[in-house]
């Protein structure tokens, strides 16, 4: 076994799209439930099992093991989008096993239509987001004008919350952003329609998971996006709309922080970002596009190209900071591969030509930094078995300037291409 430990959260360590889904997938073969804390149908896991690829946006990564699936009270919920992940995961001859928090909240769909319009609206200072809704349903959430799961489960009380909302985003809809209005009556039929399906997948995920860990059994938490993109925490503003760093696991799911054991870092072996944004390590020329292809840095959800860096280890160390990351999956190895030589950004220059090792506080000398790199050496072969010399040099690297292990290395997009390093 990997990790014998009862209650582990593997979050995202860079700015999303590190390959968490694979990992999770690996680990929930260990585990009996597995538990997603934050976020939307924004965070696309793929993972791939011999020879069939699986892309999922709302669903948690161990659905695709047949292990107990959580969506915790810390997510939004696009009703649309989870019941045909379900289905569509049923056609492909899986049976999941998903409940979902009553206190999670709906993604509506006038939080697409504001989402949409809003970015259209800020022109060059987009936040470059998935227009999924997710960013005005958490908006909703703080408002404390959103519409809960456990709402469905009323249908009187779930038509009264319908009309209240839309007697204001009509409004705003179009006055503010010039978009057709709602109609009552078709928005109230299709979220009823939807809720004679989601009652059977309502439940006490606060109750279930407590109950789970006090029997002694194994739980993963995953997060669906990385740090950097955390409300708090993240290069603000171009990040999501919520919590992702691993603290937020207990109060995403409804559980004390003591009962988190492990925390497992996912990191690639370089780095990306999708959308707007400052980004330090960003390669310049065509080594951009031939990393792009050879790891096909295209997003899950909406096929955007995504950017890409050399590692970035002022970032990852920051990352180590403020998740209390206490071992690292480093993935897509296997990627750098063809290169002779490989930058690694080891400090920071800042605007008064002093240099960093630590992530700045201030947004104004992160948005100017420039990266010091010291450059290793490559391999140029493939990594079918053990790791080549240079590239296990690579790895140990990265775990002397972090200061935690590497547990897992990332070979292959395969479940199975993972070197266990310890």
């Amino acid at each position: 076994m990997f990790f014998d430990v009862p209650a582990t959260v593997i979050v995202g360590a860079q700015w999303g799209d590190e390959g968490k889904g694979k990992i999770v997938d690996l680990l929930a073969q260990e585990s009996d439930v597995v538990c997603r804390y934050q976020g939307g149908p924004n965070a696309g896991h793929t993972i791939i099992v011999d020879d069939e690829t699986f892309k999922i946006r709302q669903v948690p990564s161990g659905v695709v093991s047949g292990k107990l699936s959580v969506i915790g009270a810390g997510c939004v919920v696009d009703p649309e989008v989870l019941l045909g992940e379900l289905d569509q995961l049923t056609e492909r001859g899986l049976e999941p096993n998903v409940v979902v928090s009553g206190n999670a909240h709906l993604i509506m769909p006038w939080h697409l239509a504001i989402d949409q319009a809003s970015e259209r609206r800020l022109g060059k200072l987009k936040i470059g987001t998935t227009r999924r809704g997710i960013g005005p349903a958490y908006a909703d959430k703080a408002s404390r004008i959103g519409i809960r799961i456990q709402d469905v489960l009323d249908a009187k009380i779930l038509r009264q919350k319908i009309e209240v909302a839309l007697a204001e985003k009509n409004i705003w809809l179009e006055r503010v952003y010039d978009v057709e209005p709602f109609d009552l009556e078709a928005v109230a039929s299709r979220y009823e329609g939807y809720a004679q399906r989601l009652r059977p997948y309502v439940g006490d995920v606060s109750l279930l998971v407590d109950r789970a860990l006090r029997a002694g059994k194994d739980v993963l938490f995953e997060g669906g996006q990385g740090t950097l993109l955390d409300l708090d925490h993240g290069t603000y503003p171009f990040v999501t709309s919520s919590a992702t760093v691993a603290a937020n696991a207990a109060t995403g799911i409804g559980i004390g922080p003591n009962r988190i054991d492990r925390i497992i870092g996912v990191a690639k072996a370089y780095v990306t970002r999708v959308g707007e944004g400052p980004f330090p390590t960003e390669i310049a020329g065509p080594d951009q596009e031939r990393v792009r292809e050879l790891g096909g840095e295209y997003g899950t959800v909406t096929g955007r190209e995504r950017r890409c860096g050399w590692l970035d280890l002022v970032a990852l160390r920051y990352a180590v900071r403020v998740n209390g990351i206490t071992s690292l999956a480093l993935t897509k190895l296997d990627v750098l591969s063809t290169f002779d030589r490989l930058p690694v950004c080891v400090r920071y220059r800042l605007r008064d030509g002093t240099e960093t090792e630590d992530f700045p506080a201030h947004q104004s000398d992160f948005h100017a930094a420039e990266p010091v790199y010291e450059h290793l050496a490559g391999w140029r072969q493939p990594l079918d078995g053990d790791l080549p010399e240079a590239a296990r040099a690579y790895v140990a690297r990265v775990e002397r300037e972090l200061e935690v292990e590497i547990s897992l290395v990332g070979t292959g997009a395969d479940r199975k291409r993972v070197v266990a390093l310890r």
